[in-house]
C-alpha cells in the first residue's frame, strides 16, 4: 500500500534535481555565450564591418533576439520551463508604440525579446555594473532609465521610425501576493510622444526567479509561463492639458489592467 506515494516522491526529488541541474548548465550557456559570442566576438566584428550605428542596432537587437529564441528552447528542452504565446499576430502588427508589461520574473524580457526581433527596451542604468549584460545593453542601443535627460529623445526618434519599446513599468520584479505598484514612467513617455501601448500580461505559475528568489530555489513543479498580448490602448483616450493628470489616469488603469488580469 504504501509502494506507490513512495515512487512517487523519489520520482519527484529527482526531477527536483534535475531541473537544478539544468537551470545551472542553462544559464552557465547563456552567461558564457553572451559574453564570449555575442559580446566579444559578434559585436565587435560587427563595429569593424558595419559603421553605420542604426544598421549595427538593427542586427544586434535581431541577434539577441535569436540567441534568446535559443536559450528558451534549451530550457524547455531540459524540462526547466514550458511557455505559451497568446496573441502574438497582435504583437508582431505592432509599430510606433509601447510595449507594456507586468514583470514576474527573471525571464520576462528574455520571453518578450525571443519574439520580437526589433524592440528597443527601457533597462536600468545599474545593469551596466553587470559584466554579462552591459555591453549588450551598450552596442542594442537600449535605453537608460539612469538618463533621464536622453530618454525622451531617444523615445521620439523609435518611435517616428516605426520602431517598439518594451517597458516594465514596475520597474522591478513584482512581488507575489503584494498590489501592483507602476510608476508614470511608461504613460509620460507615451503621452508626451502621443504613443499608443500594447498591453502584455505575464503569467508564471509556480512563481520561479522572482524578486528575493535565489537562482536555486527550485519550485516544486516546472514553471509554466503563458504570455498574453492584450488589447492595445489609444493615447487619443487619455490626452489632456495637464499632463500630470493625464500620467495618473493612465498609469491608474493600467495598474488596474495588470492586477484584474493577474486575479484572472
Amino acid at each position: 500500500m504504501d509502494i506507490k506515494p513512495l515512487v512517487k516522491k523519489n520520482n519527484y526529488s529527482i526531477n527536483q534535481w534535475w531541473r537544478l541541474f539544468a537551470t545551472a548548465l542553462g544559464f552557465m550557456l547563456f552567461g558564457l555565450c553572451g559574453l564570449i559570442v555575442l559580446s566579444i566576438l559578434w559585436f565587435s566584428l560587427l563595429r569593424l564591418f558595419v559603421w553605420n550605428k542604426n544598421k549595427r542596432i538593427v542586427i544586434v537587437q535581431i541577434s539577441i533576439s535569436f540567441s534568446f529564441r535559443i536559450f528558451i528552447r534549451i530550457l524547455k528542452f531540459l524540462n526547466v520551463i514550458q511557455y505559451q504565446f497568446d496573441g502574438l499576430e497582435k504583437l508582431n502588427q505592432d509599430k510606433s508604440c509601447l510595449i507594456v508589461a507586468n514583470h514576474p520574473s527573471l525571464l520576462d524580457f528574455v520571453l518578450l525579446a525571443s519574439v520580437m526581433p526589433r524592440c528597443d527596451c527601457l533597462v536600468k542604468g545599474a545593469l551596466l555594473h553587470n559584466v554579462f549584460v552591459s555591453r549588450i545593453i551598450k552596442t542594442a542601443g537600449y535605453i537608460l532609465n539612469a538618463e533621464s535627460e536622453k530618454i525622451l529623445p531617444q523615445c521620439q526618434n523609435i518611435l517616428l521610425n516605426g520602431g517598439r519599446i518594451l517597458i516594465f513599468p514596475e520597474g522591478t520584479r513584482t512581488v507575489p501576493n503584494q498590489p501592483i505598484k507602476l510608476h508614470r514612467g511608461a504613460a509620460n513617455i507615451a503621452l508626451r510622444c502621443h504613443a499608443n501601448i500594447r498591453v502584455v500580461h505575464i503569467q508564471c505559475d509556480p512563481p520561479y526567479l522572482i524578486k528575493h528568489q535565489r537562482w536555486y530555489d527550485i519550485p516544486t513543479q516546472k514553471a509554466s509561463f503563458k504570455i498574453t498580448v492584450g488589447e492595445k490602448i489609444l493615447i487619443d483616450d487619455f490626452m489632456d492639458q495637464n499632463t500630470t493628470i493625464a500620467a495618473r489616469r493612465l498609469t491608474s488603469y493600467l495598474t488596474s489592467f495588470f492586477t484584474k488580469s493577474r486575479i484572472n
